[in-house]
């Protein structure tokens, strides 16, 4: 077969004019000589154009000082080829992005430079999109470098690619740190859980805690989304924000509401849908569900008179009407709760009502005082109205402001007419100013008759009351009994009989009723000295309340007890006791005022005695402390010696004889018996004012004597006084409760081990002293997390576990402590909470803990605790 010649210069021709990329020659002297279609179309200029333009008229300024220098070295014979990318301008004036490979051809004889063959490719898309991918790296390092917020790119196994510079404000943290590491180390642990529930796949936000280098944690609310398809690896990007002040702002704000007992809601009135705060849940007990509330799920638990009015308040609300609405609820137990509903409408832009926002507070507390206040209203209107005797009320000008039916008629003066008018014209000027000048006693007596309109008197005996509001005097009370029927010496006589009488049973009554609030001033005085950071002054107030309310104290249970033992109905009992505590303990006692006077206190105890002893320790107690306390009271230097010894002792009872002497002021002979006498006080040879009742050494008399036994005071020449008493006591009781007792009391005397979790300093120091003063072993942590890693290290008996604490609240470290140890092993957790209010107790209970004490904490909800822990140890052993 004949091979038929090609025409070369044809074939390269077609090439050249066929080409999809542009070729060109070039004279050495920068003239186009030849371009090929496709170069004039990239370039958009005809062939014939081209001729006349050099290479640099299109070539972009920027580009021309580098084809210059490759146009030398192609000359010089340096290189021979050269590829590089520049820019043309287009006929249009648009930029054009090529690729040029450039050669220099040269005549083969001579190697003389004849032309440069150019070929040009287009990249103007490939620039652009290059450009673009540039621009948005450029954009994202921006944004990255300048985020308040964390970026995080992480792979599935949570090993972090890449991290944010904010990473170093934010956590402490350099982006290097944490590049490389896995994620889950600096989650907080309880948040890891609910990190490894999410659905990625959908995108989450979720408000997780993340460690800062310094070992604290923060809030922070984190959006994630995948990114990467195809064949990208897949990765997880979070963009993170911290949250700590605004989480911290929503605990107190939902803290505030829940010590407020107000909740907060939000009425959606397009789509009717109602969100509701936490504390609403708690007003309603309630458990957090996923339940959309709507409106006819509040006016269905409520009483259907209850709801037609809630309905028409809402009417009103529509209109513009702030929402006020109170209403009682029924409990599912039956009990009643008194809430108070407002709230606020807001309208769109066409005037229609689109949203109700407001609070629902419980109210119980407050309508039970409002109740309370109506019912002693009543009844003081009532006593008023019906009193026999004519009562009339007037300020502190004398000017009358009411008076009862019995006073019109006394005076024959209608209401209307005697408000405003001085009470003078009734009693006389000089019994106002009296009483105005606060003699009462002289203007009482001085008050014997009220005049009437007509000139006539009405003889009367007059009682005045101060009115004290806000503990301010604002006027009086004349209460006028009509004696004119009566003699006045025998209506005086039954009048003074029954007023003591009244005054004894008031001061026996009263007493009782002042002694429990007494106590409470007693009790948080102490633990308020406790407090740090107390001034001299401070100090010094607090000690000066102090003394006045043990004094007060004193002063009312002397009259309480004596009243009590005169009227033979006090009875001691028999539990067991150990006589050496209960000695040391009344020591102890007067120990501070002995410390003062530096007085040397000595306590000797017969080792015969017998321990445990049956009989009345707290009325032995009061006995010695009198007795203990009036010898270190009444010493002013020197020396307290206390001595018990054995006098008696038979197969059932034991009598033991107490001796108290001191080296003070000593009692003139004369006076020795009168000291047990009631109300009698040795003010005659003292230099100081008396103090007290007088009746403490009656009151232990006639308890000594129910203890059947004797009390005197020794004859002696030496300086001081010399106390002695008698006392019986029983050895044995039933043998059963005997051994139980024993165990008790052995199990009672070890100290225990015990932890306080409180972050408060305040709390955790009352608390710590509270336990410690009764000889156990405190540690304290101040948070649920240290809580739990204690328990971990150490044996504890019991766990004070407040509620409310950082990391890990109460609730919380309970259950990760009952999940550490089986019940033998588990501590005895009592929750220490501030919210004493109804379904805190089955709350606690709930959640694991044994037990349950109200803030602010007294000694006796410890001793109460003590004592069900010691109950429940027996039964389980």
């Amino acid at each position: 077969m004949q091979v038929q010649k090609v025409d070369h210069h044809e074939l390269f021709e077609q090439i050249y004019n066929q080409a999809p990329i542009g070729i060109a020659l070039v004279a050495p002297s920068g003239q186009w000589m030849k371009v090929n279609p496709a170069f004039c179309c990239m370039m958009g200029y005809t062939s014939e154009e081209l001729m006349n333009l050099s290479y640099q008229d299109i070539t972009h300024p920027n580009d021309c000082p580098q084809d210059v220098i490759y146009a030398c070295d192609l000359f010089e014979g340096r290189s021979k080829e050269y590829k590089y990318e520049k820019r043309y301008i287009k006929k249009n004036g648009d930029v054009l992005w090529i690729a040029l490979h450039i050669a220099l051809a040269r005549d083969e004889s001579t190697d003389e430079p004849l032309y440069f063959i150019c070929h040009i490719v287009d990249i103007t898309d490939r620039k652009l999109s290059e450009q673009k991918l540039l621009h948005s790296e450029e954009m994202f390092k921006l944004i990255s470098d300048n985020a308040q917020e964390i970026i995080y790119i992480a792979n599935f196994e949570g090993v972090c690619r890449f991290c944010s510079p904010s990473v170093q404000d934010l956590l402490g943290y350099s982006p290097e740190d944490i590049i490389g590491q896995n994620n889950n180390a600096y989650f907080h642990p309880l948040d890891l859980e609910q990190i490894s529930r999410m659905d990625l796949t959908k995108g989450n936000m979720l408000n997780v805690r993340v460690r800062h280098k310094d070992g604290h944690y923060l809030w922070f609310e984190t959006t994630y989304k995948i990114i990467g398809e195809g064949e990208q690896e897949r990765q997880i990007l979070t963009i993170g924000r911290d949250i700590s002040e605004r989480k911290k702002h929503e605990d107190i704000s939902a803290e505030a509401e829940r010590i407020a007992m107000i909740g907060s809601w939000e009425w959606d009135m397009v789509d009717d849908q109602i969100a509701i705060s936490d504390q609403v849940l708690e007003i309603f007990e309630l458990e957090r569900t996923h339940k959309r509330y709507r409106a006819r799920d509040v006016l269905r638990v409520m009483n259907p008179a209850d709801a037609a009015s809630l309905q028409e308040r809402i009417k009103w609300a529509k209109q513009g009407e702030p929402l006020d609405f109170e209403y009682k609820h029924i409990r599912s137990d039956g009990s009643e709760k008194y809430l108070h509903l407002r709230g606020l409408i807001t309208f769109n832009e066409h005037q229609q009502p689109v949203q109700l926002n407001g609070t629902l507070q419980d109210i119980t507390e407050r309508k039970l005082i409002e109740f309370k206040l109506q019912e002693s209203v009543e009844r003081y209107t009532s006593l008023k109205k019906y009193n026999h005797d004519a009562i009339i009320s007037f300020n502190m000008d004398g000017n009358i402001m009411n008076a009862n039916p019995v006073a019109v008629k006394m005076t024959g003066c209608p209401v209307g007419e005697m408000i405003g008018t001085s009470i003078s014209r009734f009693i006389g000027a000089v019994n106002l100013g009296m009483i105005l000048r606060s003699n009462y006693e002289l203007a009482e007596k001085e008050i014997n008759a009220v005049r009437h309109t007509d000139g006539s008197e009405t003889e009367v005996l007059a009682t005045l009351a101060p009115i004290i509001i806000n503990k301010a005097n604002v006027g009086f009370y004349l209460i006028a009994k009509d004696i004119t029927e009566q003699k006045k010496l025998l209506v005086a006589k039954e009048t003074a009989e029954r007023m003591n009488k009244a005054k004894s049973e008031f001061l026996a009554m009263m007493s009782h009723e002042i002694r429990t609030p007494m106590n409470g001033v007693i009790g948080m005085t102490d633990l308020l000295l406790d407090t740090p950071g107390l001034s001299g002054e401070q100090k010094e107030y607090i000690r000066i309340i102090q003394k006045s309310g043990d004094s007060l104290l004193a002063i009312i249970n002397d009259i309480l007890d004596f009243s009590k033992i005169e009227s033979g109905k006090t009875d001691l009992v028999d539990d067991p006791f150990d006589l050496g505590e209960i000695v040391t303990e009344t020591v102890q006692i007067v120990k501070p005022l002995a410390r003062e006077k530096k007085l040397d206190i000595r306590l000797c105890l017969d080792e015969a005695i017998p321990s445990p002893l049956y009989g009345d320790a707290y009325r032995l107690k009061q006995v010695l402390t009198n007795i203990i306390g009036n010898a270190v009271k009444f010493t002013p230097e020197g020396s307290v010696a206390i001595e018990v010894g054995v006098k008696e002792q038979c197969s059932n009872n034991i009598l033991l004889h107490f001796k108290v002497k001191d080296s003070g002021i000593g009692i003139p002979a004369e006076k020795r018996q009168q000291l047990f006498e009631p109300f009698y006080q040795l003010d005659n040879f003292m230099t100081r004012k008396p103090q007290g009742t007088g009746l403490g050494l009656a009151i232990s008399k006639k308890l000594v004597e129910l203890m059947q036994g004797d009390i005197w005071i020794e004859e002696s020449d030496e300086p001081g006084t010399t106390f002695i008493f008698t006392a019986s006591f029983k050895l044995n009781n039933d043998e059963g409760s005997n051994q139980f007792d024993q165990q008790q009391k052995k199990n009672r005397s070890t100290p225990l081990r015990i932890l306080i979790a409180e972050d408060n300093e305040v709390n955790l120091l009352v608390l710590s002293r509270m336990v410690e003063k009764k000889g156990h072993f405190v540690d304290h942590v101040a948070d649920g997390v240290e809580a739990v890693e204690a328990v971990k290290r150490n044996a504890y008996d019991i766990v004070f576990m407040d509620v409310h604490m950082p990391r890990l609240d109460g609730f919380e470290a309970t259950r990760a402590i009952k999940e550490l140890s089986g019940p033998e092993a588990c501590p005895y957790i009592v929750a220490v909470t501030a919210n004493a209010v109804r379904g805190d107790m089955d709350k606690c209970l709930k959640a694991g803990m044994d037990d349950y004490v109200s803030k602010p904490i007294k000694n006796e909800s410890i001793m109460q605790v003590m004592e069900r822990y010691y109950h429940k140890k027996q039964i389980h052993h």
